[in-house]
C-alpha cells in the first residue's frame, strides 16, 4: 500500500486531525471497528463513552491528568539524536523516548487516564490484560496509587517470559491471574480480562491496554496517548528547523504506541510506518474479521477461525491489530511491514552497542525495519517511537545470546 495523502476524515474530529479524528456513530474508522459485544456489555460500553466525553470536555479532569502525566510519570518524555547509529545507517535516527517514563513505557499515559475515569464514574476495582506485563505493572502502578483493586490476566507463556513483571505486579499489590486456555498468551488473557468484565461490570472498569476492543476503547486509548505524538511534533521541529521528520516509525501489535505517536504526524507529510512480527501480521497477512468486540483485521485460518500469533516479544503476541490502524492501511495513509525475529534480535543488540539504550523488544522490531530499510532511507530523517525500555526482555535475551557476547 502506498503512501498519500489521507481521504475524508474517520469522523466528525478537528478537521487539522482529518485522518485520525472522532470514529463515526457507530464507532467505526471507516469499514472497522464498531462495538460487537454481549448485550450485557452493551451499557457498560456506552457508559463508558458517556463518561469519557464528559471528562474529556472537563478542564478541571484535563488539568488534573495533565499534573499525574507531569509530576508522577515524568512527561515530557524527551526526543533523543542517535549520532552513532545514523553515521553507522546513514540515516538520521531519533528516538521519542517512552522507555523513561514511569514504569519504563508508554503505558503509564493511558492507564491514568482511564484510572482518573475509573473514579469519576465511582467504580473501585481495575481489570486489564497484559502481554509483556508492562500495561499490567502500569495499572497496577496506578492502582496503588488511587486506591483501587486491581486484578490483571496475564497468559501462562508470557508469565514464564516475563517473571520480572509479574513480580512487580505484585509486588504493586494486583493479582495476576493466569491464562491457560488457548496459547496462553496475550489473546488468551484479553479472553478472561472481558470475561471477569462481563460478571463484574457493576463495580469493575475494565482497563483495556491498546487501540482495540468494543468502541470506545480504540478511539478513547488514542486519545489518552495523544500526548506523545503532540510532543514529538513539537520537538522533532525543533530538531529540525521547523520541519517533521520524513518519517515516523513504531511497532504495532494491537497499536496503542503507534497511535499515539501517528496522531501527532496524520495532518502532515511524513511517511507513517508500522511495524507487525512476522508471525502476528495482522495488517500485511491477515484479513477482515471480529475479535474482542472489533471489526478489523485478523489473522483467521480458511474456516474463519482465529491463528495463534507468534512474536519474540510478548507485547506483540496478538492475532488482530486496533481498528484505527485497519482504517489507516485501508486508506492508504500508513503502511504495515513485518520483521523476523532474528532482524528484531539484532536491532536489540545494535542499539545497545551504539547508542547505550537498551530497548525492549516491541520497539525493537521498528528499529529492525529502519536497519533494514537503510539504504533507501539514506539522508532521510526518521522519528523512532522507542515506546519501552529493555530491563523486562534483558533475561529472556541473555538466554537467546548465551555465548554471544
Amino acid at each position: 500500500m502506498s503512501t498519500q495523502s489521507p481521504s475524508a476524515p474517520a469522523g466528525s474530529g478537528d478537521p487539522v486531525r482529518s485522518a485520525m479524528g472522532e470514529p463515526d456513530p457507530g464507532g467505526r474508522f471507516g469499514r472497522f471497528g464498531g462495538r460487537f459485544v454481549p448485550e450485557t456489555l452493551m451499557p457498560a460500553c456506552i457508559e463508558l463513552e458517556a463518561a469519557f466525553r464528559e471528562a474529556w470536555a472537563d478542564p478541571g479532569f484535563r488539568s488534573e491528568l495533565d499534573g499525574l502525566l507531569r509530576d508522577y510519570a515524568g512527561r515530557p518524555s524527551p526526543v533523543t539524536e542517535c549520532h552513532r547509529l545514523s553515521a553507522e545507517l546513514g540515516v538520521r535516527v531519533l528516538l521519542k523516548r517512552e522507555d523513561l517514563n514511569h514504569t519504563g513505557s508508554h503505558k503509564i499515559n493511558n492507564v491514568l487516564g482511564q484510572a482518573l475515569l475509573t473514579r469519576r464514574m465511582g467504580k473501585r476495582r481495575l481489570v486489564a490484560e497484559t502481554g509483556a506485563g508492562q500495561h499490567g505493572v502500569a495499572t497496577a502502578t496506578a492502582a496503588a496509587l488511587m486506591g483501587f483493586e486491581c486484578t490483571v490476566y496475564m497468559g501462562e507463556v508470557d508469565m514464564e517470559r516475563q517473571k520480572l513483571n509479574v513480580f512487580r505486579m505484585r509486588l504493586l499489590g494486583a493479582e495476576v491471574r493466569p491464562a491457560s486456555s488457548g496459547s496462553r498468551t496475550l489473546k488468551d488473557a484479553v479472553n478472561e480480562a472481558m470475561r471477569d468484565w462481563v460478571a463484574t461490570v457493576e463495580t469493575s472498569h475494565y482497563c483495556l491496554g491498546s487501540v482495540m476492543g468494543p468502541h470506545p476503547y480504540p478511539w478513547m486509548v488514542r486519545e489518552l496517548h495523544r500526548v506523545l505524538g503532540d510532543e514529538a511534533r513539537q520537538q522533532s521541529r525543533a530538531l529540525l528547523d521547523g520541519a517533521d521528520p520524513d518519517v515516523v516509525v513504531a511497532c504495532v501489535g494491537g497499536g496503542s504506541n503507534a497511535a499515539g505517536i501517528f496522531s501527532g504526524f496524520a495532518d502532515t507529510a511524513a511517511q507513517l510506518v508500522g511495524v507487525e512480527p512476522a508471525g502476528g501480521a495482522a495488517v500485511g497477512a491477515g484479513v477482515p474479521g471480529v475479535v474482542h468486540g472489533m471489526a478489523s483485521f485478523l489473522m483467521q485460518d480458511e474456516w474463519g477461525q482465529v491463528e495463534e500469533a507468534h512474536s519474540i516479544s510478548a507485547g506483540l503476541d496478538y492475532p488482530g491489530v486496533g481498528p484505527e490502524h485497519a482504517h489507516l492501511a485501508d486508506i492508504g495513509r500508513a503502511t504495515y511491514h513485518p520483521v523476523t525475529d532474528d532482524e528484531v534480535i539484532n536491532a536489540f543488540q545494535v542499539l545497545s552497542r551504539t547508542e547505550g539504550i537498551i530497548p525492549a523488544l516491541e520497539p525493537a522490531h521498528a528499529l529492525a525495519w529502519v536497519i533494514r530499510e537503510a539504504p533507501s532511507l539514506a539522508g532521510r530523517t526518521v522519528l523512532v517511537n522507542l515506546s519501552g525500555r529493555g530491563d523486562k526482555d534483558v533475561a529472556q535475551m541473555m538466554d537467546i545470546l548465551e555465548g554471544e557476547l
